[in-house]
């Protein structure tokens, strides 16, 4: 089927992050890239042909491969650990716990292909539990960029920054969302969208679902704000705070569950400070079935007019 006129052309975060590496590596000699057989899907080609002794390759094999990661961190070198999110999170949980958060190790650490972008996989290929692993460990920033130039400009940030982190990107295609030059900033939210009614917030692949959900509502008179969080922790409690203050109601949007995730470290600051009418949109808490991740989203009332749809009947609850 072709692609609707003047519909906005998508790109894949993943080669962002690729590009990105590559010439961060080109002027950083200690940067190393490590992977568990996943040079193709984590986009390393390009790495392996201009550093291919800087490229350490474990296999099928995630726990070795954060302690390997976590070692050379330990002699002077920048790895980022680049695998599937769903096995990086789940089978590596012990090891960035201890080897990585508890010994704040100098890792970076790069979910490929998170949320449902597997979806004709399977729900063992999904990650939708990774946010609620990963924020709950200290000193681990945990990042979801919304487009491809927020990614490019959140790998700048994580090679520059001292300390352990985890990028969370999707491979499925999303617009531009942010102006070239794009400095990320941890901790703070990007405001998309000035509103007064309501306020709609997500990160990553939901970004650019909850902006249309928005324009929807602007058709019927409803102005509605529009957050990006790309940092689920620490998390801008301020953009949070004025948000539900200023529109006095918060839908969340993610491609994850609803239990542990963006919804929730949101919620745990609007009940702390500003408690007003919210609404978690996401997986609610079972495996998602087989289907395409566009297909899943649906399924799941993340459609752009069923996010309006959710954010209408929340309003009357204020």
């Amino acid at each position: 089927m072709n692609a609707p006129i003047n519909a906005p052309k998508l790109y894949d975060c993943r080669d962002a992050f690729a590009t990105t590496l590559e010439r961060l590596a080109a002027e950083d000699e200690t940067i190393v890239a490590v992977c568990n057989d996943s040079v193709g899907s984590s986009k390393l080609g390009g790495f392996k042909a201009k550093f291919g002794e800087r490229l350490v390759n474990v296999g099928i094999a995630e726990q070795n491969m954060v302690g390997v990661a976590a070692g050379l961190a330990n002699g002077g070198r920048l790895p980022f650990v680049c695998a599937a999110a769903p096995f990086l999170t789940g089978r590596s949980l012990e090891q960035i716990k201890a080897d990585i958060s508890y010994s704040n190790a100098n890792v970076k650490l790069v979910g490929i292909s998170s949320g449902m972008a597997y979806g004709e996989l399977g729900p063992t290929h999904h990650s939708i539990e990774d946010f609620a692993w990963t924020r709950v460990l200290p000193n681990l920033p945990v990042i979801a960029p919304c487009d491809r130039i927020e990614t490019a400009a959140a790998v700048e940030w994580a090679a520059a920054y001292n300390g352990p982190c985890f990028l969370r990107l999707s491979r499925v295609g999303v617009p531009d969302l942010l102006p070239e030059g794009h400095k990320f900033e941890l901790g703070k939210a990007n405001l998309l969208r000035q509103g007064s009614d309501v306020t709609l917030i997500a990160n990553g692949t939901l970004t650019h679902r909850i902006l249309k959900a928005a324009e929807i509502l602007a058709e019927r008179g409803i102005n509605a704000r529009v957050l990006n969080l790309a940092t689920v922790r620490p998390i801008d409690e301020d953009a949070i705070i004025a948000a539900a203050k200023e529109t006095g109601a918060i839908v969340t949007a993610e491609e994850h569950s609803i239990f542990g995730g963006l919804g929730s470290a949101v919620a745990e600051v609007v009940v702390d400070n500003a408690p007003v009418p919210m609404k978690r949109l996401g997986v609610p808490g079972v495996y998602a079935p087989t289907g395409s991740a566009e297909f899943l989203l649906d399924e799941f009332g993340m459609a752009p007019s069923a996010i309006a749809d959710a954010a209408q009947s929340l309003i009357r609850r204020k």
